[in-house]
């Protein structure tokens, strides 16, 4: 009976213990995600810390102009990507004569628009959209021109499937209206096979295989 008992125990610990294996597995995974967007939103801070001190230094004239011209930029993205009426908007008042500027994102629908921070905006794909766009308008408009490639950081990560296939297609056509090479990082295959030159690379016996993948 002693025994019995036990393996009664012991069952009942080893039922415990999967049970606790996977609440650990799904809080993992929850920290990861929460990490990535934080990442996300980070690197959106950054971008957005970056074009109001570009609003900063400018006359009020070029500050117009910059602004029309983001937010051209960015519209025009988020339409292309998200197949909808929907514009990226920048507010701009002053503060102690310093300008400030505030972002936001217009939904249009029939008959009304709905007008939210970028950040609570469908989720963190419209942040991640936006940040890829600021750093195009960025580049394009500042003075003295920038050179150099564009480098991007598992670019859409938090966009959803059924979008990802327009932003490749946005990638691919930026590269080519504004003559600049895009260097990108991605996880996404769909990305990877718009490129005109890509590689694999496989971690095996810890080191890292470079493979190079055959042309689109």
């Amino acid at each position: 009976m002693d025994i019995n008992l036990l393996n009664e125990e012991i069952l009942k610990l080893q039922r415990k213990i999967d049970i606790d294996k996977g609440k650990r597995e799904v809080i993992s995974k929850n920290l990861d995600e929460v990490n990535s967007k934080l990442k996300s939103l980070t690197e959106y801070e950054d971008i957005l810390s970056k074009v109001i001190i570009l609003f900063q230094k400018t006359s009020s004239y070029g500050r117009i102009q910059a602004k029309k011209q983001i937010e051209d930029l960015v519209s025009r993205c988020l339409q292309f990507i998200f197949e909808t009426d929907i514009e990226f908007v920048i507010e701009i008042t002053e503060s102690r004569n310093i300008p400030q500027a505030e972002f936001y994102v217009i939904s249009n629908y029939d008959g009304y628009s709905v007008k939210t921070k970028p950040e609570i905006s469908r989720g963190g794909g419209v942040v991640d959209i936006i940040s890829i766009a600021l750093r195009l308008a960025f580049i394009q408009i500042h003075k003295p021109i920038i050179e150099g490639p564009i480098l991007l950081d598992e670019p859409g990560k938090h966009v959803s499937d059924d979008y990802i296939f327009n932003l490749g297609e946005f990638l691919k056509q930026s590269s080519n209206m504004f003559k600049r090479q895009i260097i990108m990082v991605t996880h996404n295959n769909h990305l990877s096979q718009i490129c005109d030159l890509s590689y694999t690379v496989e971690i095996k016996n810890g080191k890292s295989k470079v493979i190079k993948n055959d042309a689109n």
